[in-house]
């Protein structure tokens, strides 16, 4: 009877809203490829820790108060006094790491398999965007605490943006809507941190995966699942009917329905990541000083700059090329460039083969430096800044530029090996 009841509700609302369709053709009948591995869980977490900054975020925002007078004091009082605040508050500060840490791990598939390579250029593009955007979310959310570290590392931030010439004034001007940095600044980074960001950060997650399920997912392999229709002799189709969609224009071989084979094993990884990241939520939030730093627990102040400013751990590889070019404007140049190569990836790869498995060792060795040179960028990005790491910034800086000039170099006439016509030979 229930059942009866369920079904026939759900068909009122199919008949004015496809939610049946939708469940079907990007949840449970979503051809994926049957030999995805542990690379490929990173997409589903980073969905899981953008959940948990959403809600987490709402939560907080009830006791904010996003002033420079009353700012610091109102995280005093969330982590004191608000019924589990101090969970809230770690939960989300925790997030914040976790997001970034899940993404660079996401992005990093995407080299060694190619995800980037035809047809999936505008996937990387989102992607791509996802990530700027979240930089720019994390920034805006980093001075909201009104600690001296967040106070002043958004300092120097915002003073690049002095460097760009004729408007550069009056763009940081514009960008403070202070001669300093104030409650003005806090205000306007408040509004956009809660509101703005987070709804291009939907739409562009929504673009996102509408690309990833019109082109289709990768594989460790690089092959594409879809063939011609026709192409394939009915024997050796998947037993498996996917979605219309896909079955009408596609011939769908060695793939499996997303649901519930990979919802399955998604959920035993996410139990596994929840794990670790109550772990440092409950036992180390702070991070070691990178999650959390130890003069933002004092209130920002500008007559006491902390001994070493530096950016929260995830902006450390582009703030090390920031630093270790003398001239201040070839300086943001350059961090602003290692940005945009990445953009540019799919178009300094001239190769067809993608994954990594079947490309030539001289790919191998480049892709494991330029994962080397990030690393080692990021460690530099949070330590005070000597002659000794200026000089091992250089050499990585050059590493990681060197990735992608190498790249477009080899890569046209790359020694390749054969490549499977299907994931099953």
């Amino acid at each position: 009877m229930l059942m009866k009841v369920f079904t026939d509700f759900m068909g009122w609302i199919d008949k004015r809203l496809p939610v049946t369709d939708a469940w079907n053709k990007h949840i449970a009948q979503y051809p994926a490829p049957k030999n995805f591995n542990f690379w490929y869980i990173f997409g589903s977490l980073a969905m899981l820790v953008l959940v948990n900054q959403f809600l987490t975020g709402i939560w907080l925002t009830m006791n904010y108060e996003p002033s420079g007078e009353g700012a610091f004091a109102s995280i005093e009082y969330i982590m004191r006094d608000v019924d589990f605040g101090w969970l809230l508050r770690y939960m989300h500060s925790t997030g914040a790491s976790a997001f970034f840490i899940v993404v660079y791990l996401h992005m990093m598939r995407g080299l060694m398999y190619g995800s980037y390579q035809k047809p999936r250029e505008l996937l990387w593009i989102f992607g791509m965007l996802i990530f700027l955007v979240l930089m720019a979310e994390a920034f805006m959310g980093y001075l909201l605490p009104w600690g001296n570290m967040s106070y002043w590392g958004a300092q120097v931030i915002i003073s690049i943006f002095g460097l760009v010439p004729i408007i550069g004034d009056d763009l940081t001007l514009w960008i403070r809507g202070d001669y300093v940095i104030s409650g003005a600044t806090l205000n306007r980074f408040f509004a956009l941190h809660v509101i703005a960001m987070p709804l291009v950060l939907v739409l562009l997650v929504f673009l996102h995966i509408l690309a990833l399920h019109e082109v289709g997912s990768n594989n460790p392999e690089g092959i594409d699942i879809k063939k011609p229709k026709g192409s394939v002799k009915p024997e050796e189709l998947s037993k498996f009917t996917f979605h219309k969609q896909y079955s009408d224009k596609y011939d769908i071989v060695d793939a499996v329905p997303f649901h519930p084979y990979y919802t399955v094993k998604d959920i035993m990884y996410v139990v596994g990541f929840l794990f670790l990241f109550c772990w440092v939520m409950f036992f180390a939030p702070e991070g070691g000083g990178y999650f959390m730093e130890a003069p933002n627990f004092t209130p920002a102040n500008g007559l006491k700059t902390p001994e070493h400013i530096a950016p929260v751990w995830y902006f450390g590889p582009f703030y090390t090329i920031l630093r270790v070019i003398p001239n201040a404007m070839l300086g943001a140049i350059g961090m602003f460039s290692a940005i945009i190569v990445l953009f540019l990836l799919p178009w300094f790869d001239r190769g067809t083969v993608k994954s990594v498995r079947y490309r030539s060792k001289l790919h191998l060795f480049n892709l494991i430096q330029f994962a080397i040179c990030f690393v080692v960028l990021g460690v530099l990005g949070t330590m005070p800044a000597t002659p000794i790491a200026n000089l091992i910034g250089a050499i990585a800086s050059f590493g990681y530029f060197g990735f992608f000039v190498a790249l477009w170099l080899y890569s046209k006439n790359e020694n390749t090996k054969p490549v499977p016509e299907r994931i099953a030979d």
